[in-house]
């Protein structure tokens, strides 16, 4: 069926099935705003936007007098960007799919875009097709790739004479945003179009239906790409393909929609800043919690890195990607693939999580119990039940609980001066 640019048409387009398969992906911000690389990738905006005194001062301090944010982006080198070293860490850390800013809200495009004249990655700065590059890598390394692209532009002319006219016009529209969305299209046949920067003007004010019945349509990708819900003022958590809802967003309950948490290692920013501290990224705990608590309740988890200028990724955010790619390497079986059970975590705690694949139930627990005994108050087991630790041979004893549901007796760990890994999983078969 061919689809209509409304939403009630668009809406009803199954979304294609690697999507929800994948569960795993990395973020990658990435721009200009590399550059200062301090406070966060909305320098620009919080500097001339705002007038923000500590971006003012922090400018003042660290370049000549007169500097504009446009003397910026020679300084965005991308030196050192290898995009297969990337993608061989991405493919380690458990990634199925990787998702880089091709355009921020500053306007500033990692490709040649030929309606971003002279501010774009190969007109200036590193001279290069970004975007291309690292899509050709993640090929080769058989991940699936994703494009972020900034539907306004803070300080673009065309962008502010359509808000002077409350969006009557459309000139940004028809002369910048869609011509990008399409060239991105046709150019690189991007598995995913992460859309944001919406919120200021409606839908009809983007032209979005008709990008999406096109998109699905006739484009070199309409069987497989994957959009999200960020296509006009109202349309998050109601129209698109998944469902962002917010950054960062948690539901709390299984929602009837499939979505995505994008979260960030840095937890003050999503682009690199170079004042960061240790205790300013997030921890392989946290990290593990955040993956599971998502997946249990159908959603996909996206982490994201913020590359140095020099296209370098810091050496802190490689360990974290490498350790959350150790923990899917035992136990992403509960992971990739799998679908929320009927119960997504048990009701007296928030530190068992369940997903199953078929029959086949997993417990995901986040604290080892203290003696070794482990309660599961969700599962019905049978005579037939068998019980196993991921990523640990041999079965596990079990009992019925004397109230309800089982109780485990996990391998005896010997103690250990360093606080256990965070999260272990039982797979549990033959119960309801």
């Amino acid at each position: 069926p061919r689809y209509r640019p409304d939403w009630a048409s668009l809406d009803a387009r199954p979304l294609p099935a690697w999507f929800d398969r994948a569960k795993v992906g990395v973020f990658v911000h990435w721009g200009v705003f590399s550059v200062p690389a301090w406070g966060s990738e909305w320098f620009w905006w919080h500097w001339q936007g705002q007038h923000d005194a500590a971006y003012e001062r922090f400018v003042r301090r660290r370049f000549p007098p007169g500097t504009t944010y446009a003397d910026f982006a020679p300084r965005f080198t991308a030196h050192d960007f290898q995009p297969r070293q990337w993608a061989q860490l991405f493919q380690r850390a458990g990634a199925r799919y990787v998702v880089l800013t091709t355009k921020h809200h500053e306007g500033f495009t990692n490709w040649g875009s030929p309606v971003s004249w002279n501010w774009n990655s190969v007109d200036t700065g590193p001279h290069r097709d970004l975007v291309g590059e690292l899509g050709e890598a993640l090929r080769e390394s058989n991940l699936r790739y994703g494009l972020y692209h900034s539907l306004m532009e803070w300080f673009n002319p065309l962008y502010l004479a359509d808000k002077q006219s409350g969006f009557k016009t459309q000139s940004f529209v028809l002369k910048k945003t869609m011509p990008e969305l399409y060239d991105l299209v046709l150019k690189y046949k991007p598995d995913l179009i992460w859309s944001d920067g919406d919120w200021e003007a409606p839908d009809s004010y983007w032209n979005s239906t008709s990008f999406l019945a096109w998109l699905y349509n006739d484009s070199p990708v309409k069987d497989t790409v994957v959009v999200n819900d960020r296509w006009g003022r109202g349309c998050s958590c109601h129209h698109g393909g998944f469902y962002n809802c917010a950054d960062k967003y948690r539901p709390g309950t299984l929602p009837d929609h499939k979505w995505e948490m994008c979260s960030s290692l840095d937890k003050l920013s999503w682009g690199y800043r170079s004042n960061m501290s240790l205790a300013e990224v997030m921890d392989e705990m946290s990290m593990i919690e955040e993956l599971v608590q998502t997946v249990s309740l159908g959603g996909n988890y996206l982490l994201n890195v913020g590359p140095t200028k020099e296209g370098v990724i810091a050496p802190i955010f490689q360990e974290r990607l490498l350790a959350l790619g150790r923990w899917l390497d035992t136990n992403g079986e509960a992971i990739y693939e799998s679908q929320p059970w009927r119960v997504q975590m048990e009701n007296t705690t928030d530190t068992i999580w369940y997903t199953s694949k078929g029959p086949v139930v997993f417990a995901i627990f986040l604290l080892w119990p203290r003696d070794s005994d482990l309660h599961l108050s969700s599962p019905i087991p049978s005579p037939g039940t068998r019980v196993t630790l991921v990523g640990y041979g041999g079965t596990l004893k079990w009992q019925k609980s004397p109230g309800k549901g089982m109780l485990i007796t996990l391998p005896y760990m010997l103690p250990s001066p360093l606080p256990p890994q965070s999260g272990w999983v039982v797979k549990l078969e033959g119960v309801k």
